[in-house]
Formats: structure tokens, C-alpha cells, sequence
């Protein structure tokens, strides 16, 4: 995402950008929640999809327009603090437990993100960039953290395909309203933006892939088990970044690749083996 992200914002604004992708996976949502049938959402249902249209506004615009302030490193390393934000706000909102195994398994693999971040990385080129860049970046991960954690209740409530399809749904004038004013500021119009092949395949990855199946599986995720475990994948996005390049860009491995992905992989296993251990200890307990 972040890769076809800066690359798109040659073509197009980076809000403006923000909007389409969202717009586009919207657009996909709602056609796989009308194909399945079902009421709509009710008048007093609303509000709560509208907040979380809210934390996905914020989202896009920051972590949008800080991408494109930011460097490759920058933003790999700052992004992946989504899931402290989690982690915390879990315990605070939904009081989900930190436990010793969970915390442990955090660091770990938080370790073993910045080893493959400063494996691929020149470290000097963290210290450079733009300041502001860097605080937007801060704010969005903050604000995907609040759109998983008081998402959960939505999710379990409705599933995860309503709950991605009208958050979505209910974002799309907010960051309307800020695309327009990007293009004004600009100097723009909407008939200004460049119908390429180009500009077509930006938008409908970032739509297609980035948002709705991304957002839906993401989602899903917060079914089964807590905001907190949830979370933890995404330290493992830089490695899975690292590798996608090398395959499909013949791009090099860092140095770092396989200690800070073999640590993640421990930190991601030890959290989800946490999870197991407390399901199955609340179950023993339950029966007895």
C-alpha cells in the first residue's frame, strides 16, 4: 500500500487519493453486503458506524498526507506503533488484559520490526524528513488503533463485512468535504486529475486490495479474539513488505531480514498462544 501510496501521489493529491481509495472500496463492500441480503442498518444503529467513519478519516488524511511527507523508513517504522495504541487502548476502553506473556510478546516482535526496518534502511535517513510528517504519521496509527478497539462491539454486533462496509460507507463525506478542499487549495478540479492507466490501477489497488479486503479481514480478525492480539500483526507488515519486493521488484534483502523476522514470528507466536491459554483456562473455569 504504501509503495503504490507515494507512487500515486505523483498523479494524484494525497487526500484526494485517500478519498477514491475508500470510495472504490466502499463501492465493493456494499455490493458483497447487498449480494448477501440483509436489513440495513437502523436510524439508532447509524451513530456508531458515523464515529467509526470518523477514526477512518483521520486515518486516510494522516497517514496519507504523512506518507507523503515521510521517507520509506519513516514510515514503515512509525506505522507499526499501531500496535502499542492497541494494546493500550484495549486495556483502557475494553479491559482487556495485559498479561506478562503478551507484553513480552509485543516487545519481541516490536524488536524484531525495527531489526528488518534497519536491515533495509539507511538508519541516518530515520533522523531526516519532515517533522510534521512524522506527527501525522503518529496520529494515524493512533487512530487505527481507535477504529479496531471501538470497532470491536460493532463487529461482534453485526460481523465484520457490515461493520468495514458502513464505517466505510459513513467516512465518505467527511473526507469528501476534505478532498474538496485539498483540490481548492490546489488550484485543482476534479477534471484535473489525470485519467490514466496509471491513475486507474493506483486507485482500484489501494481500493480493492488495500481497503476492502484489507479492512474486512482485519475485521474479521476482531470475531475471534481480542483488539490487542489482533494488533500484533502488524508488526509483521515491514517483513512482508521486504519480501514482496524482493519477489515481484527483485528488490535485496537487508541484512536484518531473517533475525528480525524470525523475532517476529516468536513475539506474534507467543501473543496468540497467550490468547489460546486464556480462552481455554476460561472455558476449565466455566465448567467447573
Amino acid at each position: 500500500m504504501y509503495v503504490v501510496s507515494k507512487w500515486g501521489f505523483d498523479l494524484i493529491p494525497p487526500v484526494t487519493l485517500g478519498f477514491l481509495r475508500v470510495a472504490v472500496g466502499a463501492g465493493a463492500l456494499w455490493l458483497a453486503v447487498a449480494g448477501r441480503g440483509g436489513p440495513a442498518p437502523s436510524r439508532s444503529e447509524w451513530p456508531t458506524f458515523v464515529a467509526l467513519g470518523g477514526w477512518v478519516t483521520v486515518t486516510i488524511a494522516t497517514q496519507f498526507v504523512g506518507t507523503e511527507l515521510t521517507n520509506a523508513s519513516q514510515g514503515s517504522l512509525l506505522t507499526v506503533l499501531t500496535p502499542v495504541f492497541t494494546v493500550l487502548l484495549g486495556a483502557a476502553v475494553l479491559g482487556e488484559r495485559v498479561t506478562t506473556a503478551k507484553a513480552g510478546g509485543m516487545t519481541v516482535a516490536g524488536v524484531g520490526t525495527a531489526v528488518v526496518v534497519a536491515g533495509q534502511y539507511d538508519l541516518g535517513s530515520m533522523a531526516a524528513g519532515n517533522a510534521l510528517g512524522v506527527a501525522l504519521l503518529l496520529v494515524g496509527s493512533a487512530t487505527w488503533a481507535g477504529y479496531t478497539v471501538w470497532g470491536l462491539r460493532a463487529v461482534r454486533r453485526h460481523g465484520a463485512l457490515r461493520a468495514a462496509t458502513y464505517s466505510s460507507l459513513a467516512s465518505l463525506p467527511m473526507l469528501g468535504a476534505l478532498a474538496a478542499g485539498e483540490l481548492w487549495y490546489l488550484g485543482l478540479s476534479p477534471a484535473d486529475l489525470p485519467l490514466t492507466a496509471e491513475s486507474v490501477a493506483a486507485v482500484l489497488y489501494l481500493g480493492l486490495g488495500a481497503t476492502a479486503a484489507a479492512w474486512y479481514l482485519w475485521y474479521k480478525g476482531l470475531e475471534y479474539v481480542p483488539a490487542g492480539t489482533v494488533a500484533v500483526f502488524f508488526f509483521a507488515q515491514p517483513a512482508v513488505g521486504a519480501a514482496l519486493g524482493a519477489a515481484l521488484l527483485g528488490e535485496s534483502l537487508g541484512s536484518g531480514f531473517v533475525v528480525g523476522g524470525a523475532l517476529m514470528t516468536v513475539g506474534i507466536w507467543t501473543v496468540s498462544r497467550d490468547r489460546a491459554e486464556t480462552a481455554d483456562g476460561a472455558s476449565d473455569a466455566a465448567t467447573e
